[in-house]
């Protein structure tokens, strides 16, 4: 099967971190009860072997055909074990380098306190260290449980931005962004429902959505199409495509039919009164001054992202404009290619990272494991008079949560 020698590779690190991180268990389990100590080593054991058994024969099952909701959620307790288990054995291997640095020096040094085996009495495995790993592993697991409730928790973030050449009729106007929907993820409408009315009730004059409106297929929208209809906006309700969109992460029965699905995804747009831009630009009037909106097809930096946005053809025209505005879907195309070669550019809309739906922000500090993938992630950027706001995304894929950072309704007003 494909991939399955990935698979079993998978599997068998799950197993040896399970052994590993039972010899944890075992040092700080003494001091409990014979029966304390028989019921956690049965409850450690049985959904060690359950999640490794799960992952083991879910490529023989018909797996596709399950119901969404069990599907995401097995999938992401599963990843979250791995992971939780990963963390707690870090601090193991702190203690056992430890341990074994210990013992090399007492044989270089003839320390005859420490004994010829690292393992030994002279050397026990640290009570801190294991109940560090495990509290550090407990506790990863339990956030990513916690972090379910918070998918459809959906949050406004509103930004003031300046530009010293916005006609003066667009000064005050407000834009509300979405991005990364990913209706195949969704599994309670009427919580996208609330979304989409919360997003009404900032009473935008203007409606942007930076793509990945599915997660392959656009038959995702059809539960959802008469929801996101419902976007309104008197200067109207515009959208450009994200790397989702285009089904590259399906296996197609034809090329043919790929592309069906693609040109079935524009027409919704355009059934839901979504203007689709697809490498172009559009004029924006008000009380007889004019700016220009961009809309580029998915262009990313990154080598496993695809590059379908033509910016040469979607500028065409636009420079006349004293205002331009460009929804690019991934924001490595700000450093890679709009800012160096587009300088007249005021203001990109991106999103794409969403955050990873796992960090930390308080006010004043902002940190997710993605910054180290994505140099812009989440929020606003500014280089020169050039600005580029990341927006955390709209709704969830894979990991059915969000830990940290909230799913963005974003609020402009170009001031």
């Amino acid at each position: 099967m494909r991939n399955s020698g990935f698979l079993w590779v998978v599997v068998g690190i799950m197993i040896l971190l399970d052994i590993y991180i039972y010899q944890a268990i075992k040092v700080v389990l003494p001091t409990s009860s014979p029966r304390v100590r028989s019921t956690i080593i049965i409850i450690y054991w049985f959904f060690s072997a359950l999640s490794v058994i799960t992952l083991a024969v879910l490529p023989y099952l018909n797996y596709e055909s399950w119901p969404r909701m069990v599907r995401t959620y097995l999938f992401a307790i599963v990843v979250g074990l791995f992971f939780s288990k990963l963390l707690a054995a870090v601090f193991l291997a702190i203690d056992d380098i430890r341990r074994g640095g210990m013992w090399l020096l007492g044989k270089l040094f003839s320390n005859p306190s420490v004994s010829n085996s690292p393992w030994a009495v002279g050397m026990p495995r640290s009570t801190f260290f294991s109940w560090l790993g495990l509290a550090a592993g407990g506790g990863l697991f339990g956030t990513l449980l916690y972090g379910f409730g918070n998918k459809y928790r959906y949050h406004v973030n509103r930004v003031q931005l300046a530009f010293d050449n916005l006609p003066l009729a667009f000064k005050g106007m407000k834009i509300v962004q979405l991005s990364d929907i990913h209706s195949g993820s969704f599994t309670d409408k009427k919580a996208v429902e609330k979304g989409v009315e919360l997003a009404l009730a900032q009473k935008p004059d203007l409606i942007l959505f930076t793509g990945d409106l599915v997660n392959d297929r656009a038959t995702e929208m059809a539960d959802y199409m008469d929801v996101f209809s419902k976007l309104k906006a008197p200067m109207g309700v515009y959208s450009t495509l994200g790397n989702h969109d285009y089904g590259d992460y399906v296996r197609w029965e034809s090329q043919e039919i790929k592309q069906a699905n693609l040109e079935h995804l524009k027409r919704i747009h355009g059934e839901m009164g979504w203007r689709l831009l697809m490498n172009e630009n559009t004029i924006l009037e008000k009380d007889g001054q004019q700016i220009v909106l961009i809309g580029i097809e998915n262009w990313s930096a990154r080598g496993n992202f695809p590059k379908y946005g033509k910016m040469k053809e979607a500028y065409s025209g636009a420079e006349q404009f004293p205002f331009k505005i460009l929804m690019s879907h991934d924001p490595s195309h700000w450093d890679a290619q709009v800012r160096p070669e587009y300088p007249a550019i005021d203001l990109m809309l991106a999103g794409h990272t969403h955050g990873m739906q796992f960090g930390l922000e308080v006010p004043g500090f902002k940190w997710s494991p993605v910054q180290y993938i994505y140099k812009q992630w989440a929020g606003l950027y500014e280089e020169g008079k050039q600005k580029l706001y990341v927006n955390r995304g709209f709704g969830f894929i894979g990991y059915p949560g969000r830990v940290g950072i909230l799913p963005e309704i974003t609020v402009i007003e170009l001031v």
